[in-house]
């Protein structure tokens, strides 16, 4: 069974896409040739990944004449922000009694 955060990870894990999509959410929308340029693997190869992070949501497409478009959608990571906030809460509780632990341990 897979969960949206099982999604994200394995698209966000491959670094040529995790690379495409941080230059789309710091650069804004990106033609597939413009994003071809700098990710050093060939076109077909960048729509590929492209593909896998649009079935992931996070990122959408927009045509215009013979060019496709490509802009991130950075609200598709609330999966992955809820998940750390959710483990970061719980590793606080555990250092918190740790370090009552220890304090009791002191006296």
């Amino acid at each position: 069974m897979s969960t949206p955060q099982d999604m994200l990870f394995k698209t966000l894990a491959d670094p040529t896409r995790r690379a495409i999509f941080e230059q789309l959410c710091r650069e804004g929308e990106k033609s597939v040739g413009v994003l071809t340029a700098r990710a050093g693997v060939s076109q077909p190869v960048v729509s590929r990944h492209l593909a896998v992070l649009k079935q992931a949501g996070l990122v959408g497409d927009r045509h215009a004449g013979r060019q496709t478009y490509y802009s991130a959608l950075p609200g598709a990571l609330s999966p992955l922000t809820d998940w750390t906030q959710e483990m970061a809460g719980y590793w606080e509780g555990r250092f918190d009694a740790l370090e009552n632990l220890l304090g009791r341990m002191d006296q």
